[in-house]
């Protein structure tokens, strides 16, 4: 089932309901595609990506990652060859990003497999058709609620994942591991837009993004980093409680004469979350927050110490994105939400402060061990004391 990006996707709902409807698993993967895509675009044809624009940008990317390597002393590839890059449309972002978050998005959508709230072949009471009409009308639907509810979440999932096409300028605007590889995505239409609306220099924002993402590869690339994130990821997602509130209960807070309110309900990221963090997220989002800053803070001085070289507008351009990244919309504040990711000003400043006061101690030397191995991975109490960091890592160890 395809459907061209200009076209709505709930006229294809309508249109093929009983076949969405028998999709089996939590997520209709096909409707999220459809969403994904309709979202990135808005409905519109979205072109083709400029031949010239692939030239500048692979030129580009080859640059960063030198430099990259020189900051860092470590090298940027997660399979022995050079670090590439695909220029890409929003559309051609949403469809590789769903892809590539697809375990985290099921992990999310099996822990908000709904719970029995109402007897076999009922719904609640509270849709006001009384006690043997809401009877008949469950025994009806019944059936159909495990597909309803996979196509809720593939609509959520969808426009997620197509919200943050419309603004995100490379694969890492948010730090969540791809699939190993080492091509970069950079989404051309939103470098273009940033660019002409702050007037700066294309190609210097092209390198700073390149430079950023390459940064970014590099550490996440590490593949005790990337078991750490993937791992916390998974358990903080998993962990959504949707509080006993199933899909009944969803069905019975929309009006069936108003399609507006249907067609706002069905893409409303936030329907079938429960309000509450469990203990479960609780007691891990503290070390997720913690390498995530560490994480970014690492990048920032990585790009920093590249871009200051290589970018004439070094300033005001990395002002510009730096702010950029905290005024995030809705949907991407949905996904920081779900993913347990938290960017606000003040992860990016803990993440700040903690490399420099390593470097403050110790210089470069001392930054370079951050990521050496698992053990070397700041906890939440040392991302706020460098020093007590600095003195374990210096302790011997057992192993």
């Amino acid at each position: 089932m395809t459907t061209p990006p200009g076209g709505n996707p709930f006229e294809m709902i309508f249109s093929q309901l009983g076949r969405m409807l028998s999709t089996a698993g939590p997520v209709n993967w096909e409707m999220a595609a459809q969403f994904a895509q309709w979202t990135a675009t808005e409905g519109q044809d979205p072109g083709n990506v400029d031949p010239l624009e692939r030239i500048r940008l692979e030129e580009l990317v080859r640059v960063a990652d030198l430099n990259v390597s020189h900051v860092t002393g470590m090298s940027t590839s997660t399979s022995g060859k050079s670090v590439t890059v695909r220029p890409v449309t929003r559309l051609g972002f949403a469809v590789e990003t769903l892809e590539a978050w697809k375990p985290l998005l099921g992990a999310l959508a099996e822990a908000l497999q709904p719970q029995a709230s109402t007897e076999p072949g009922t719904l609640p009471d509270e849709l006001g058709l009384g006690s043997d009409m809401g009877a008949g009308l469950g025994q009806m639907l019944g059936p159909l609620l495990p597909g309803l509810q996979s196509a809720f979440m593939g609509m959520q999932c969808g426009s997620m994942v197509g919200s943050v096409a419309q603004r995100a300028l490379g694969q890492y605007d948010l730090p969540i591991p791809r699939p190993v590889g080492d091509e970069l995505l950079v989404v051309t239409d939103n470098l273009a837009a940033f660019t002409s609306d702050w007037g700066l220099p294309a190609d210097e924002v092209r390198l700073w993004v390149c430079i950023s993402d390459v940064a970014h590869h590099a550490v996440l690339g590490r593949p005790h980093v990337r078991a750490a994130m993937e791992e916390m990821l998974l358990s903080y997602m998993s962990g959504f409680d949707p509080g006993g509130a199933g899909l009944e209960d969803r069905l019975a807070e929309l009006d069936p004469t108003d399609p507006e309110a249907i067609q706002a309900a069905l893409g409303d990221p936030t329907a079938l979350l429960g309000e509450m963090q469990t203990e479960r997220q609780r007691s891990v989002l503290p070390r997720l927050e913690a390498l995530v800053a560490v994480i970014e803070g690492y990048v920032d001085h990585v790009v920093d110490q590249a871009g200051r070289r290589l970018i004439s507008s070094y300033g005001p351009l990395t002002e510009a994105l730096r702010r950029r990244r905290v005024e995030r919309g809705q949907g991407e504040r949905m996904v920081e939400r779900l993913f347990g990711l938290g960017l606000g000003q003040d992860q990016y400043d803990r993440g700040t402060a903690f490399v420099s006061g390593v470097l403050e101690r110790g210089g470069e030397t001392a930054l370079s061990r951050l990521w050496t191995d698992s053990h070397a991975l700041p906890t939440p109490n040392e991302l706020d004391a460098p020093g007590l960091w600095l003195e374990r890592i210096d302790l011997p160890r057992d192993d």
